[in-house]
């Protein structure tokens, strides 16, 4: 079995969206040999990347020495927090343009060749991994396969690159066409891959189908950092307000607007919604707007509606 890196791996690189690692993702589940799910976190990664193994790996692809020292001389630059400098010893300095490139080069080696040729060509099974940034989901056909590679596999080869699982968030599950059947109690348990929350379903038509929503963290995460930042604001005109408050309302249905998803993006501007009056309210000790008043305000300054912009089955 060939596994194809440019299919694999996303994230940080051209037309690899996180869009397009959800679109590969379900193809797979839904068109391949996939019953279970190994839902995997690595601790701490960007801050442990192996600067000698790192390098290693880049100079699979530079050969030139002065591009290599000027690597090296970047990743021990050390970084100033607090007007505190700090050496760096291990990891890529977050916030840097070079550093997702060098993440990304360091995953290839230590997971996604490695799960090419070792684990994938050794298994009888069919087997898959999906990878954005140091996100990552494997998908497997058999479950002792799955639990040979999360138990021993994976954790043995991260160890050797001075990482580790972050146990809490790491399981398998089984998921699936067969999942539900396969259950005592016909309940599937679900996973979260890039903010959404991926469910067994079925279509219209009655076929298997792989769903997803916004999962819950990253929808109350959202909500919270609207609540502070509408406080902030609440001073601003309203025509003004309302402008940005739509530019943030867009930015999250582009994102989190996908199949399926419709009623949490819906969900999302109805709390929008709410704290919006809410804080208009606080403008002054006076109450601004009654809820018809509040209403009319909206028919002149309209909220943007939700939409889907993301088709999940148009596959690159």
């Amino acid at each position: 079995m060939n596994l194809n890196y440019q299919n694999v791996c996303f994230g940080f690189r051209p037309n690899k969206s996180c869009h397009d690692a959800l679109k590969e993702l379900s193809w797979t589940i839904e068109r391949k040999k996939v019953s279970y799910i190994v839902d995997a976190d690595i601790k701490g990664y960007f801050d442990h990347v192996d600067h000698k193994w790192l390098i290693k790996c880049v100079e699979q692809h530079i050969k030139d020495p002065r591009i290599i020292r000027l690597i090296k001389r970047f990743l021990k630059a050390g970084i100033v927090e607090k007007t505190q400098y700090i050496e760096t010893t291990e990891g890529t300095p977050q916030g840097s343009i070079l550093s997702p490139i060098l993440a990304n080069i360091y995953m290839y080696y230590v997971l996604i060749l490695w799960f090419e040729k070792k684990v994938q060509k050794n298994f009888t099974g069919e087997s898959y991994i999906i990878a954005y940034a140091d996100d990552f989901v494997c998908c497997f056909q058999y479950k002792n396969e799955a639990e040979l590679f999360i138990n021993e596999l994976l954790p043995e080869r991260l160890k050797k690159f001075n990482l580790e699982l972050a146990k809490d968030k790491t399981r398998l599950i089984a998921f699936g066409r067969y999942a539900k059947s396969n259950s005592k109690d016909g309940r599937v348990e679900t996973f979260d891959f890039l903010g959404f929350t991926h469910y067994c379903s079925k279509s219209t038509k009655g076929k298997f189908r792989v769903k997803r929503k916004t999962s819950r963290k990253k929808f109350k995460a959202k909500i919270k950092e609207f609540k502070i930042w509408i406080k902030e604001n609440k001073h601003t005109k309203v025509r003004e307000l309302i402008k940005m408050v739509n530019t943030k309302l867009r930015g999250h249905y582009q994102y989190y607007g996908v199949t399926d998803n419709y009623e949490r993006i819906h969900n999302f501007m109805f709390c929008i919604n709410k704290l919006l009056w809410k804080w208009l309210n606080r403008r002054s000790q006076r109450r601004s707007y009654t809820s018809e008043e509040f209403a009319q305000m909206l028919k002149h300054y309209p909220l943007l509606t939700p939409k889907i912009y993301v088709n999940i089955y148009d596959r690159m």
